[in-house]
């Protein structure tokens, strides 16, 4: 029974969590109530162009104070510590979050980006290695339930061109961490793109 009582409660999570970035994406601005509001207040300024290093930190490190296990939110927080050039902060948690979901690419990526910019090469190289190799698996027929996934090409160019250089080893370090950095960009604002299409979608129905 209190199985089941888990089970509904995740699955309200989890509409709830739907609700509410539609309602980001519609409005132009998110619920800002609760850990849902606050995640999608960081997830937005980390994912947009230009968007608020500062604040992405404040509201998420609120979701990880409450519950560090809500969805990515201790991937999306450390690499808001990496945009502000905080990487040990966000090394600490990146091995607190493949720790947590050892498939998470973006987390793996992430992880391999802060080891080389803090001198870690070889552990750096290879956890980059290994998240594009779990990002090209988890694209290769939609991602994350798009199925629509990439229509122009750029993240499969952008994954192309980081996958050529990891291959090069770690003579090519600075363009290692280029095309990692611009791969992670590509996914966010594809991911973006895809939601608002969605929200159109929705509101032509």
């Amino acid at each position: 029974m209190a199985r089941y009582r888990f089970g509904r409660l995740l699955c309200m999570r989890d509409s709830l969590f739907a609700i509410g970035f539609l309602s980001l994406l519609a409005c132009g601005r998110p619920p800002g109530l609760g850990v849902g509001g606050q995640y999608l207040d960081g997830r937005a300024e980390v994912s947009r162009r230009g968007g608020n290093t500062k604040q992405a930190i404040v509201k998420l490190e609120q979701v990880a104070q409450k519950d560090p296990f809500y969805r990515d939110s201790l991937t999306l927080l450390s690499r808001a510590y990496y945009k502000d050039r905080r990487y040990q902060d966000a090394l600490q948690l990146l091995k607190r979050a493949v720790l947590i979901k050892q498939d998470d690419e973006i987390a793996w990526i992430s992880l391999g980006l802060t080891q080389l910019r803090l001198g870690d090469d070889e552990n750096g190289l290879k956890s980059v290695k290994g998240g594009l190799t779990l990002l090209a698996r988890a694209s290769s027929n939609g991602y994350k339930g798009y199925p629509f996934w990439d229509k122009n090409g750029l993240v499969r160019t952008a994954l192309r061109r980081a996958v050529f250089y990891t291959s090069k080893g770690l003579e090519e370090e600075e363009r290692i961490i280029q095309t990692g950095e611009a791969l992670l960009a590509r996914i966010d604002e594809e991911t973006w793109l895809q939601d608002r299409e969605r929200v159109l979608e929705t509101q032509v129905e």
